[in-house]
């Protein structure tokens, strides 16, 4: 065979490669902007921004190198207001560059979050390695008809008496802790977490359960204590803990819920798990939507709230139940202190 059609041959080989290759992909070219006009908060404003969305993903890279990443949360022409979640220090208008990703918030979701701590942003402080993710999951869920809704009847229990038996908490059921500065709803919270199980029933077989705790804006001291009680409690095996402290970005407080609840919603619905998924404080997490509200210079409401507190609010808390023909369940406990013990304060007014 001479050298002309050795050449063809191969040629036709990689021809038949390429067709066999896969194509299912898109490359969606990313724009790099340095248009930074303003900071103010947890908040970067960008001028001449080219087709900025709503929600969309920024990689923001610092003058010396350090990756943040935020979040659109407005749009208006061809500026865009980014929410940073680690917070906007060291961030300026001449070294600081933008890089629009075109995607959505999406946290990596694995059966292996059991047993394993994460910070506020989903990232492990544990010292353990990566998880491997089995999927990325929409970190803002998907809302749950209402006709494909089970009637809670089963019962979650706490090992508590007096909540199992005067206010029992059945699955799928949201049901609010509401605390006082000085009481022990920390010490409660850990001790549901330590306890709670399923009822077991004669003739069925034993289920699967699970718990996804959450702690917002709490000390060092709070932190350490959750840590070291499960570990030494021998409740850690079925827990995935998310800490975001007092010092962490007030930003962060915002998404940790959500990267708690969509976990939750992987262990209940893709592999049939009954979680429970305890919310502690809510009053941070509301203290933290006041602040960013503040910074985008919104009309307040009562308090200094925002107006849609309520709605917000309503995206965490509807995502407790049950679905029709899916084994799992998730069952929500928010715990939240109420300012001034007023019940009749926005937040626990909003939350009951």
């Amino acid at each position: 065979m001479d050298y002309v059609s050795a050449k063809m041959e191969a040629f036709k080989v990689n021809a038949e490669a390429a067709k066999a290759a896969p194509t299912g992909f898109t490359v969606k070219p990313r724009v790099d902007y340095r248009t930074v006009a303003a900071v103010n908060g947890p908040l970067v404003i960008l001028d001449k921004v080219k087709s900025p969305r709503y929600a969309e993903i920024v990689n923001v890279t610092l003058g010396d190198g350090t990756q943040r990443r935020g979040q659109v949360l407005e749009v208006n022409g061809d500026k865009a207001v980014v929410q940073i979640f680690e917070g906007t220090t060291g961030i300026d208008n001449k070294n600081t560059h933008c890089e629009f990703s075109g995607e959505i918030l999406k946290t990596p979701v694995s059966r292996d979050m059991l047993g394993r701590i994460f910070n506020g942003s989903g990232k492990p402080i544990d010292g353990g390695p990566p998880v491997v993710p089995e999927a990325y999951l929409d970190i803002s869920g998907q809302p749950i008809n209402p006709q494909c809704r089970t009637y809670p009847q089963e019962m979650v229990q706490t090992g508590i008496s007096t909540i199992d038996v005067m206010n029992s908490i059945a699955r799928g059921q949201k049901i609010p802790l509401f605390s006082a500065a000085g009481l022990p709803h920390n010490d409660v919270a850990a001790q549901i977490a330590r306890q709670a199980g399923l009822v077991a029933r004669e003739g069925v077989e034993p289920e699967e359960f699970a718990i996804v705790f959450a702690a917002m804006g709490v000390n060092m001291e709070t932190a350490r204590f959750f840590r070291q009680d499960f570990e030494e409690n021998g409740a850690m095996e079925r827990v995935t803990l998310f800490l975001n402290l007092a010092n962490d970005p007030t930003i962060e407080r915002i998404i940790t819920p959500r990267l708690a609840l969509t976990t939750a919603e992987y262990l209940a619905y893709e592999c049939g798990k009954h979680v429970l998924v305890i919310l502690t404080d809510m009053s941070s997490y509301a203290d933290a939507l006041r602040e960013v509200s503040a910074a985008r210079e919104e009309v307040p409401g009562r308090r200094g709230y925002p107006g849609y507190m309520y709605t917000d609010l309503a995206t965490i808390y509807e995502r407790a139940g049950r679905i029709e023909g899916r084994p799992g369940s998730i069952t929500q406990l928010p715990i939240l202190t109420m300012p001034n013990d007023d019940i009749t304060h926005p937040i626990p007014d909003l939350t009951g």
